[in-house]
Order: structure tokens, then C-alpha cells, then sequence
């Protein structure tokens, strides 16, 4: 049973947590600061040290809960969408765009520029952060499975190198059984949709560019489509 001091700690570090990310819709992530979390909390700010330990440990916070959030998303969008994995491609990518949208200071912090002496420890992030990309992942592989991928029309030579070593490893990771050319149109479907989301997110149209944002990721949609090999 949780005990009420159990719950008013767990409330405390809600609140926190909340209020960082509103610090971080409006100043910046590079302006975080526990002291200023404190003030909004009403309490003073080694109250917050005791909960938190440093502005790192803050971020680091907010990036597995930015993780999780976007995961969540997701999965609880594909969970409605029909058996076929492109078409829960086309869902996660919609999906990917409407919480970046809805969420654009916490998206710049998980996708955007760097904090200044920030490092997100790798032990904590890599899993939560790998989410969307393992789902991804998952669908182009049953894509293939199903036969709804087109292949290389000519023979290329192996995969030789580091990449080839990186490309064994993943699929051993992540039990993905495609062949190299699958994995290689997936890491640049990946890279263009996050890059089509970020120039949403960030305006990097320009203003006056296009009318309907929504139609341009549409036809951005049906590129990486193109790019996969949907047949």
C-alpha cells in the first residue's frame, strides 16, 4: 500500500516536472533552472535538490518522459489502426507530427538543438528513445514479409565495412529478419520523416510557403513511401 507521504512525494515530483516543462515552452532549455522551478513550486530550492539533483538530472527527466509520451502515441494509435503495416506506417507518421505539433519545446528538447553541456546518459534515454524507431522498424519489416516491398531491381554488392557490422548487430538487437536493403531504406525513411516533422515544428518553411501544412506532410508520407519500395 502507498503510504500518503509516498504519494505527496510522487505529486511533488509530478509538479516539478510539470513546471520544468513549462519553463521550457517559454525560456528555452538551455535556461532550465532549479531555482526557477522552485520559486513556481513556492518553496525554497534546496527543497527541489532534494527530489531532483542537478538541472542535467531535470532534463534527463523530461527527455524519458518525452520519449514515453511520443511512444505512447503512438501505440495507442496503432492499436486502432487496420492490420497493415503500411498503413500503421502512414498512422505512426501522422501521429509522430501531431505530438510534435501539440508538444514543440518538449520535441525540440528530445529532437531539436542540443543543450549546451548537456549529455543525455545513453543507460537511461537509449530505450525509451528507440521507441518509435523500433516500431518503425517493425512495420517495414512485416511489410516485407507480406511482399508489399519492391527490391533493388539490380544485384548490389554487399554491405562491407563498419555499416555492415552496425546492420548485424541491429538486426540481432531488434530481431529484425530483412535483408540489408530493407534496413537501409528504413534508416532513411526514419531520417526524412523526423526531418519533414522538424521543418513543421520549427517553421522552417517559411511563413507564407505553403497554405495547408497538413497537405505537404501528406505528399512527404507518400515519398518515403516511394523511398521504401511500397509496391
Amino acid at each position: 500500500m502507498t503510504t500518503p507521504r509516498a504519494r505527496a512525494r510522487a505529486q511533488t515530483m509530478i509538479d516539478i516536472k510539470r513546471i520544468a516543462r513549462e519553463h521550457l515552452a517559454t525560456d528555452g532549455a538551455a535556461a532550465l533552472s532549479l531555482r526557477a522551478v522552485a520559486r513556481d513550486l513556492g518553496v525554497v530550492s534546496s527543497a527541489v535538490y532534494r527530489y531532483v539533483r542537478s538541472r542535467d538530472e531535470l532534463l534527463t527527466l523530461l527527455v524519458i518522459d518525452g520519449y514515453d509520451a511520443l511512444g505512447d502515441a503512438v501505440d495507442a494509435a496503432l492499436a486502432a489502426a487496420p492490420d497493415d503495416p503500411i498503413e500503421q506506417f502512414r498512422v505512426t507518421a501522422r501521429t509522430v507530427r501531431a505530438w510534435a505539433l501539440a508538444e514543440p519545446a518538449w520535441y525540440g528538447l528530445l529532437f531539436g538543438t542540443p543543450v549546451p553541456g548537456y549529455a543525455a546518459p545513453a543507460d537511461r534515454t537509449v530505450t525509451p528513445g528507440t521507441r518509435v524507431i523500433v516500431t518503425l522498424m517493425g512495420l517495414f519489416a512485416a511489410a516485407h514479409r507480406r511482399g508489399l516491398l519492391v527490391p533493388p531491381v539490380t544485384d548490389r554488392p554487399p554491405l562491407t565495412g563498419p555499416l555492415a557490422g552496425d546492420f548485424v548487430r541491429i538486426r540481432a538487437e531488434f530481431g529484425l529478419e530483412v535483408p540489408d536493403w530493407v534496413l537501409a531504406r528504413g534508416l532513411t525513411v526514419w531520417c526524412a520523416l523526423f526531418g519533414a516533422v522538424s521543418f513543421d515544428v520549427f517553421d522552417m518553411y517559411g511563413a507564407d510557403t505553403f497554405t495547408d501544412r497538413t497537405q505537404v506532410f501528406e505528399t512527404h508520407i507518400a515519398g518515403l513511401e516511394t523511398l521504401l519500395g511500397v509496391a
